[in-house]
């Protein structure tokens, strides 16, 4: 496996460590914008950050086998005579 794979691997284990937020349970301010709670914050900030991990995931870890199209002399199973 490349290294890069590795190091894409590391990043998704740290993201899913970092869902686990349990130093936010018992905070209740301060406020972000006088509006949004700090586990709310929290959140809105992973999901930005678990959005990025997936663009990533797409752009560098995808299999490249699984954009290849099918040839043409094959012929389509699902066509209606």
């Amino acid at each position: 496996m490349k290294t890069r794979h590795w190091l894409i691997a590391l990043w998704v284990v740290i993201v899913y460590a970092l869902h686990q937020d349990v130093w936010n349970w018992g905070k209740a301010g301060p406020l972000l914008f006088d509006l949004l709670p700090p586990g709310l914050t929290y959140h809105l900030a992973y999901s930005v950050v678990a959005a990025v991990t997936m663009a990533i995931l797409v752009r560098f870890a995808w299999p490249a086998h699984l954009e290849q199209d099918e040839p043409e002399d094959q012929p389509e199973t699902n066509q209606r005579p």
